[in-house]
């Protein structure tokens, strides 16, 4: 046979499904490491965090965390991403008891160019809001917050590098809390396999100007994209090390586990 022959054979034959629905996968999996893609997801993380405070409490947090992109033009995207929090805890401070409920909800808005720039920088910027919806005392802040919000990153082969980051100031709530005045920087460097396996290491810190402490969690995640019947899914587990907590904070490792409903468009 030609070498056209060939070529002609490659081009008729039928796509082989396994190989389609890796790539698939793995398109899928790269996306998920760009917080501003045009992907509509819905993550659910749990978090378990030990060492609060004198009585050495636990935490455990479930962040439900939606995103949906919304197209304004053929340029621009602005993108939707909600954090609520659900917490479970014990003796954060001192001997409270257990608290169950809701946190603080967060969301960010993205306004965020449809395509990447001339030198592959994908960016958002956009306002965020903190919104003081916990249900006890001890899982919130009793603040209305606001302030600005932006990321940027660049992704090349199968790596992704990128940082995320807001500050929140306190415009509203309960006079006897504490104001709302905190920084949160978020770098990520991650790496997603052919097979649809993403590795990321990242950071989620916070400082906090009116106390003046950080809070800098370090973490480790390994994700896989699945597909259940029709529904692709990212399952992921982790773990991470406080290197710098707030007095009564978490201390030592923590744990990271949950999965992500994906719908592509």
């Amino acid at each position: 046979m030609t070498p056209a022959a060939y070529a002609l054979a490659g081009v008729l034959a039928p796509a082989d499904p396994a190989r389609a629905q890796a790539a698939g996968a793995a398109d899928l999996a790269k996306k998920l490491s760009n917080p501003v893609a045009s992907l509509i997801s819905v993550p659910i993380q749990t978090n378990y965090d030990q060492g609060f405070g004198p009585a050495d409490g636990s935490r455990v947090l479930t962040n439900i965390q939606p995103v949906y992109p919304i197209t304004l033009s053929a340029d621009w995207n602005l993108i939707s991403r909600t954090i609520l929090p659900v917490t479970w805890q014990e003796d954060i401070a001192g001997n409270s008891g257990v608290q169950f409920g809701l946190g603080d909800v967060v969301q960010s808005l993205f306004l965020s160019p449809a395509e990447p720039g001339s030198n592959g920088v994908i960016w958002g910027v956009g306002p965020v809001a903190l919104l003081p919806t916990a249900t006890d005392d001890l899982l919130g802040s009793g603040k209305f917050g606001l302030g600005p919000t932006a990321v940027a990153l660049k992704q090349f082969g199968p790596w992704t590098l990128g940082f995320l980051g807001n500050h929140i100031w306190s415009v509203a709530g309960e006079g006897s809390r504490n104001d709302v005045n905190a920084t949160f920087m978020q770098p990520f460097l991650s790496y997603t396999t052919p097979e649809a396996w993403t590795f990321t290491v990242n950071t989620e810190t916070t400082y906090d100007w009116g106390s003046e402490s950080w809070s800098v969690p370090l973490n480790a995640v390994v994700s896989k994209v699945v597909t259940v019947g029709a529904q692709p899914i990212s399952l992921f587990a982790g773990a991470r090390y406080w290197a710098e907590a707030p007095a009564g904070g978490p201390e030592g490792l923590g744990l990271r586990i949950g999965l992500t409903f994906l719908f592509p468009r």
